[in-house]
């Protein structure tokens, strides 16, 4: 009888001890769960928010012509007139090494707008419509003469500026208002196929 009673009170001591173990391990197990979610939680509080910086538009572009550029402006003639400024000046020349002032001229159309003009200055007026000095559009062409007979030719850009192949200084942009160019100054040329944001 008390082998019996020693057995079931061994047994039930077995049990007790078993079902103690499993409560505990879940107790820690809930307790370590409840303390991870906590750590994680104050840290994700803790982790600033990075808020993406706006994106800043483009503004005027600048190149090494040191003409300012806007939305209306042709980037096409600027970036073909930028391959050839400071290239020097060579009479009939027609290459990087040296260039004449209508033959930078016509390479610049061919170049921008397709269109292909006549070799010398004075024969380009056949190509265009004339018009006058307050008409001038970017694109338009611009002549001058000397002794009487046109000997000169440069693109019109904006503000009074212009492209050319200078004799003195090669590919470089001057003024219609300096005193040399305003002096000379004859005409301008408009072709119908030229188009711009200007007009």
């Amino acid at each position: 009888m008390r082998r019996r009673i020693f057995i079931w009170g061994g047994m039930v001591f077995m049990i007790a001890i078993t079902t103690s173990c499993t409560f505990f391990k879940k107790l820690v197990n809930s307790d370590l769960d409840t303390e991870e979610d906590f750590i994680i939680e104050e840290v994700s509080k803790e982790v600033p928010r990075q808020t993406p910086k706006p994106t800043v538009k483009p503004q005027n572009k600048k190149n090494k012509m040191n003409v300012t550029l806007c939305d209306k402006d042709n980037v096409q003639l600027y970036d073909a007139i930028e391959k050839w400024y400071g290239t020097p000046y060579k009479m009939g020349g027609c290459s990087l090494t040296g260039i004449d002032c209508s033959c930078f001229t016509l390479t610049i159309y061919e170049t921008v707008y397709g269109i292909k003009l006549n070799r010398r200055a004075m024969d380009m007026v056949k190509d265009i419509q004339l018009i006058d000095r307050k008409e001038l559009r970017e694109g338009d062409l611009v002549f001058f003469k000397n002794n009487g007979k046109i000997n000169h030719v440069g693109i019109y850009l904006k503000e009074d500026m212009f492209v050319h192949a200078s004799s003195s200084k090669g590919v470089m942009i001057s003024k219609l208002t300096e005193s040399y160019w305003n002096s000379r100054f004859y005409k301008g040329g408009r072709h119908k196929n030229v188009r711009t944001k200007w007009r």
